[in-house]
């Protein structure tokens, strides 16, 4: 097939001067080849029926088969809706902004095809509130699309009718979270909602809602046009496909690498040019910063969701941030907690109270003020959150402490009675994507 010869699926095009245009998206990309396909010779159910067979995982972290979600969904339950998760807001994950600010039609594509698979006639793309030239870019596409005859009423002669709505936050990590960006939507405080009933069941506006990242409906283009089996040659046998993961931190070409799943960490970071400066790697997160944190040991360990399980963490975003060993791991953890607690909506007592409690000591321990006790006390708070808030903001806040005291306690030991050294050097990039 086209692909055979260069593993890449939805970095294929990416970087063809203006595929973000949909005239070059056509005349280059295999530009809406798929949803001319399926409107043409395919039903919905042929198309949820395709995705199941390619066994694609949710990337949005939770890799739950995107297909078997879709047929959670009522057949005779209308209207449905199918929502796209743009709020990417995970520190160290910028993988959807590319998809989003370079090729926005093959996201526009696959969740068009999205729409088709579940009977949906309106669905809606949630985008990020800081990410304006994204909204700016999905709007554009949208209207180019309809333009051309893909969205809007007898969709290319085929009697489907199909609206897209572009939808922008304001900027609320807790709004990656499905049942909050939900309540984003209806205008509501962006706060998780009591599950179940469950978004298939009672989503946007009450009515069924399936929920989908950017990355994995820019995957369903190829699926559609290519087959599953095409896809399926690919990544692992549980877990097939390609992966774009998002390295950051001490490496010397920071970016996007859309890998097969499965490959090696080491043969990531060395796409990214290796460990910035030849330096020693001291530690990662595998999948953000909200995954447990590994040690160099771990640095062969396939990219796959069992694989980083087995080894310990969980594969999540696969946002790979790398520190080397003149990282401060204490102050890295410091800097993370604060970023949980700001960005918790506040509607747990565990979250809201545990997280500002955590930044408290935290801060005195980075700060060379600590006291005998506050690291046993550090990890006795954050399992007090994990597993008990309202959502997995807790967990995500929680793992980080946990993680980087268990596998860097004598730097934590250290740092109790001595300040940082202030030319140490912080990752900014960290935080900053």
């Amino acid at each position: 097939m086209a692909y055979a010869d260069d593993p890449k699926i939805i970095h294929k095009y990416i970087d063809v001067p203006n595929v973000k245009s949909i005239l070059v998206y056509e005349e280059k990309a295999e530009g809406y080849a798929a949803w001319r396909k399926a409107l043409s010779t395919m039903e919905g159910a042929d198309v949820l029926n395709e995705v199941k067979s390619a066994s694609l995982g949710g990337r949005g972290g939770a890799w739950f088969p995107t297909g078997m979600k879709w047929s959670f969904m009522p057949k005779d339950i209308f209207p449905k809706y199918l929502v796209c998760n743009g709020d990417e807001s995970e520190p160290g994950t910028f993988s959807n902004r590319e998809i989003i600010l370079k090729t926005p039609h093959t996201l526009l594509e696959g969740f068009l095809l999205g729409c088709y698979a579940i009977g949906c006639t309106h669905g809606y793309i949630y985008v990020r509130g800081e990410m304006m030239k994204g909204y700016e870019n999905l709007r554009r596409a949208v209207a180019e699309a309809r333009a051309r005859g893909y969205i809007g009423k007898n969709v290319l002669g085929s009697g489907i009718d199909l609206e897209v709505t572009v939808h922008t936050g304001a900027g609320a990590y807790i709004c990656g979270e499905e049942t909050a960006l939900l309540s984003s939507m209806e205008g509501d405080r962006g706060q998780p909602r009591l599950k179940p009933p469950f978004p298939a069941v009672a989503g946007l506006y009450a009515k069924p809602t399936s929920v989908n990242n950017v990355e994995t409906l820019s995957n369903i283009p190829f699926i559609v046009r290519e087959g599953a089996a095409e896809f399926k040659k690919f990544g692992t046998e549980k877990s097939p496909g390609m992966k774009i993961v998002s390295v950051s931190g001490c490496v010397e070409r920071p970016g996007n690498f859309e890998v097969p799943v499965g490959t090696p960490i080491s043969t990531v970071v060395a796409l990214a040019g290796g460990i910035w400066k030849g330096k020693a790697l001291k530690g990662f997160f595998p999948g953000g910063s909200s995954t447990p944190m590994m040690t160099p040991d771990k640095f062969d360990t396939p990219l796959d969701p069992a694989s980083i399980t087995a080894a310990g963490s969980i594969l999540g975003t696969a946002g790979l941030c790398i520190f080397d060993e003149d990282v401060d791991i204490v102050h890295v953890a410091a800097r993370l907690i604060q970023f949980y607690k700001h960005e918790s909506c506040g509607k747990c007592t565990p979250c809201r109270e545990g997280n500002d409690w955590l930044v408290r000591v935290l801060q005195r321990v980075d700060a060379g003020r600590g006291k005998d006790g506050d690291l046993d006390m550090l990890v006795d708070m954050a399992s007090q959150i994990a597993g008990r808030s309202f959502c997995l903001l807790g967990d995500a806040a929680a793992t980080p402490v946990m993680s980087s005291i268990k596998n860097f306690r004598p730097d934590f030991e250290k740092r109790l009675t001595n300040p940082a050294d202030e030319k140490t050097f912080i990752p900014l990039t960290l935080m900053e994507h």
